[in-house]
């Protein structure tokens, strides 16, 4: 494996900004947010966009996303309590999946706490077979659309 420097995006790297508030049980015993709740984060905020886009009915639609790939890179320990940002975008559009690039910042910072990426395959909810995606949901993913 080849040793790569990182070279994390700032802030205003990204086309979306979501603020995401910390919670109490998100720290461990050794005093900051534990690195599995990164993916959560990530998840929230791409999802929550998605939903107030008017583009994805967690409990009606027809259409749901399956997280095929994910990755994240930790920079700095976040804690609770804290409000972080959460920068999304894209940087792949595919006739079924999508990659997802998030960055987690504190209030504080331009530079990320943590930076990663997942990448969704949207399938039929009923059959779980990958389908296109909806004109409306390639449109909306447009808007945040920015280089890997």
């Amino acid at each position: 494996m080849v040793n790569e420097k990182p070279n994390p995006k700032q802030i205003q790297a990204y086309k979306h900004i979501a603020p995401i508030q910390t919670r109490w049980m998100d720290n461990d015993v050794y005093g900051h947010v534990n690195n599995v709740v990164y993916y959560s984060f990530f998840d929230t905020a791409v999802n929550r966009f998605l939903i107030e886009g008017g583009v994805l009915d967690i409990h009606n639609g027809a259409v749901i996303g399956l997280v095929v790939e994910t990755n994240c890179r930790y920079y700095a320990p976040l804690e609770f309590p804290q409000t972080l940002r959460a920068g999304i975008g894209v940087s792949h559009i595919g006739r079924s999946s999508v990659r997802y690039e998030i960055g987690l910042f504190s209030e504080q910072s331009d530079l990320p706490a943590a930076e990663g990426y997942f990448v969704h395959v949207y399938v039929d909810k009923e059959t779980r077979r990958p389908t296109s995606l909806p004109e409306e949901f390639k449109a909306l993913l447009e808007t945040i659309l920015i280089g890997a």
